[in-house]
């Protein structure tokens, strides 16, 4: 039964067999990962091709990161994913995909080294910012913007150190960053400094600078290696 499913029964109940999932998907990928010191997760697109440009320009982008010494996380899938993980297979650095189970078949990209499948959206979330030092994104759909935000709502509220939030295609991000500093910023939805948790660039090498320099500045505030633990 699904999700929604059970909602719409208005089930309430505890389900045992439900919370060992959880907890397993939980372990599992936190005994996978444990090993990832420096991780940049990357979003975009999953229907993006190989011969569009911002596939090229994710796979350039994975490749710098993967030279720098980061290891690349993503969805696992096709599109921005593959590139993604593509790039950094290019240069010998890790390479990880966290796919998620759907009803249509989404399986693991060719160029995934170290993957792992999850039936929770949440499980597979809270991996994706606790392994990474910067959330890379390039143009994509529903779920790419819900990456997005959840790590802007994270940052936002104090329930992880501020990391680098970087959109990569400056003129594909316009009209959302006149929405959020025209519209979220001017009725008082959100304070006047939230965009600047948003930075943008069409540079592969900027990406790489940015994310090496907060990199720094993270050891030398909490020591270790900077990832974005929940305070």
């Amino acid at each position: 039964m699904l999700d929604d499913e059970l909602l719409c029964a208005g089930w309430k109940g505890v389900d045992p067999e439900r919370l060992a999932r959880i907890v397993s998907e939980l372990e599992r990928g936190f005994a996978a990962l444990a090993g990832v010191e420096r991780g940049v997760s990357i979003f975009g697109s999953a229907r993006t091709p190989a011969d569009h440009p911002t596939y090229v320009l994710a796979r350039e982008t994975a490749a710098c990161l993967g030279r720098a010494g980061f290891a690349v996380i993503t969805g696992g899938g096709p599109g921005i994913m593959e590139a993604a993980n593509r790039g950094a297979r290019d240069t010998g650095a890790l390479s990880i995909g966290l796919n998620i189970d759907l009803p249509y078949e989404q399986r693991l990209n060719d160029y995934v080294d170290l993957g792992l499948n999850f039936r929770y959206f949440f499980v597979r979330k809270l991996l994706f910012v606790r392994y990474a030092q910067a959330f890379v994104i390039f143009p994509g759909g529903f779920g790419t913007l819900d990456e997005m935000f959840e790590a802007l709502t994270l940052m936002q509220t104090g329930r992880i150190r501020h990391f680098p939030l970087i959109l990569v295609g400056s003129g594909r991000w316009a009209a959302l960053l006149d929405w959020i500093r025209g519209d979220l910023v001017t009725n008082g939805l959100i304070g006047a400094l939230d965009p600047d948790l948003i930075q943008v660039t069409e540079d592969p090498r900027e990406v790489c600078s940015i994310v090496e320099a907060a990199c720094r500045r993270q050891q030398q505030r909490y020591g270790g290696n900077g990832i974005a633990d929940e305070l």
